[in-house]
């Protein structure tokens, strides 16, 4: 999944901690030295940079009512932020927790605040219902451009994150990857985190300061539940809807579940990491995925009025969740997908692979048979499928947006033609875009692709129907185009 970054200077210079300046760094001693002696439970906000959470517009719908605007907020992840000594400006992790802060959890807690961040240095902009995420970001000081890759949850209030109840429901979004190039996944998905980011009397920023990640690639974070994690020996798993994994090339939606609620901090086997543990543990890895390019359908996505989606233009992404007995309280049967562009609703891409229906949506029945037919083991069905999916989905998920290059992989599973580039690319579903096997490599992208970024906006979910048909609101794109 998406890897971490984080601020990893320790000493002030001209250009210092996640754009502080040295000059506001020294005329903060006397308040953090202030603040330390006043925090002696919890790991706290740090004393140097206030944060302000850019704010986003999103919209509850009703078909009855169309869409109502709820004014809300974003905050970037804690991993991507300064982690720092509450006396002074020494990182608490650089390649490991600093011993001398963080000789145990809870003096690690007492010790070690999360810094606000200004969030325009790390790419971020929001503008009303708009969010704009940029891959790289450019030191002012020493015009340097690096990967900021910022990944941000969706806030209700400046504590709390947003939380979704798909049950029955669907969820849109416009959507711009036009500036999203091979390599680059511009991503908004749902992961089971706790509302409040996991606070607690280790944990006092909690969500306001982007607490508590989870996904189902039970990722290694620097704290988990509040604990610092020392050793780097657990991860943090929870079920995982990747609504959007995509660029201008390719795309897919993914559902991703595992058999715990909200975060688990695994350790070992139950993690799953490693080849020879990959289906052991205790989320799906590999997820049940509908990437129209992998089915069959090469002309239906990408860059160019010749595509049935043209990535070219902003667009409506529309996924809806249906249950049995079509009622909050039924269990998850089918997940399916619309896309809306230049006023026209736009079915998905329907299978069309020799020995697999040609369906266009997201059942127990159709990962199983994907998993048959293209191979793979089926994790899916072993965790519990569509009912274990949809048990997250009733409790409530976390929107998180983000954008980000793979250095190790390229974003082959995503968007090259073979993937493996030492597979067949004759054999169905090896193909997973038209990118080429030897694309995707991040310093090309920076060097071709500096601006390259994303643009969400619009973002609403309520009854079925009720986010992109008659008596919806208008989309960004029609707005603006």
């Amino acid at each position: 999944m998406i890897p971490q970054y984080g601020c990893s200077y320790s000493i002030p210079g001209p250009s210092t901690p996640c754009g502080l300046q040295t000059s506001d760094m020294y005329r903060r001693t006397a308040l953090a030295a202030t603040l330390f002696a006043a925090s002696t439970v919890a790991q706290v906000p740090g004393p140097l940079t206030p944060e302000v959470h850019p704010a986003l517009t999103s919209y509850k719908c009703t078909t009855a009512g169309g869409c109502k605007a709820v004014n809300g907020s974003i905050v970037l992840d804690a991993n991507y932020r300064w982690l720092h000594n509450v006396e002074g400006y020494t990182n608490c992790v650089t390649n490991g927790f600093n011993q001398e802060f963080c000789p145990d959890i809870e003096t690690c807690a007492k010790t070690c605040s999360l810094e606000g961040v200004d969030y325009a240095s790390y790419g971020i902009h929001t503008s009303g219902d708009a969010l704009t995420l940029n891959i790289f970001k450019t030191d002012p000081v020493t015009n340097v451009t690096s990967a900021s890759s910022p990944r941000v949850y969706l806030m209700s209030d400046d504590d709390t994150y947003d939380q979704f109840k798909l049950l029955n429901q669907e969820f849109s979004f416009d959507v711009d990857v036009s500036s999203v190039p091979c390599g680059v996944n511009g991503a908004l998905y749902f992961s089971e985190m706790n509302q409040h980011g996991d606070k607690n009397d280790l944990n006092t920023a909690g969500a306001k300061y982007g607490t508590g990640y989870c996904d189902a690639q039970c990722p290694s974070q620097n704290f988990i539940k509040g604990q610092a994690n020392l050793n780097g020996t657990y991860g943090a798993c929870c079920t995982e809807m990747d609504i959007w994994e995509a660029n201008r090339a390719a795309n897919a939606y993914t559902p991703h579940p595992c058999n715990t609620t909200e975060v688990f901090a695994c350790q070992g086997v139950e993690c799953g990491n490693g080849d020879a543990n990959r289906y052991k543990g205790v989320c799906d890895k590999d997820g049940c995925d509908i990437n129209p390019y992998r089915v069959g359908n090469h002309k239906y996505y990408g860059y160019g009025a010749n595509f049935t989606v043209d990535t070219t233009k902003p667009f409506t992404v529309v996924t809806q969740f249906y249950t049995t007995g079509n009622t909050a309280n039924g269990t998850l049967s089918e997940i399916r997908r619309l896309y809306v562009q230049n006023g026209k609703v736009i079915q998905n891409a329907k299978v069309n692979i020799p020995g697999m229906p040609a369906s266009d949506s997201i059942t127990d029945g159709f990962c199983a048979t994907e998993k048959q037919v293209l191979g793979g083991n089926d994790d899916f069905t072993r965790l519990g499928g569509m009912k274990q999916l949809g048990g997250a989905l009733g409790r409530g998920m976390v929107l998180a947006l983000s954008i980000w290059d793979d250095a190790s992989g390229y974003m082959a599973w995503l968007d090259q033609d073979p993937y493996p580039a030492t597979g067949d690319s004759s054999k169905p579903g090896t193909g997973r875009g038209p990118c080429p096997t030897t694309g995707g490599r991040p310093d090309q992208i920076m060097k071709d692709m500096p601006d390259a970024k994303v643009v969400f906006s619009n973002i609403r979910s309520g009854e079925i129907g009720s986010t992109y048909a008659k008596g919806a609101m208008v989309p960004r794109w029609a707005r603006e185009y």
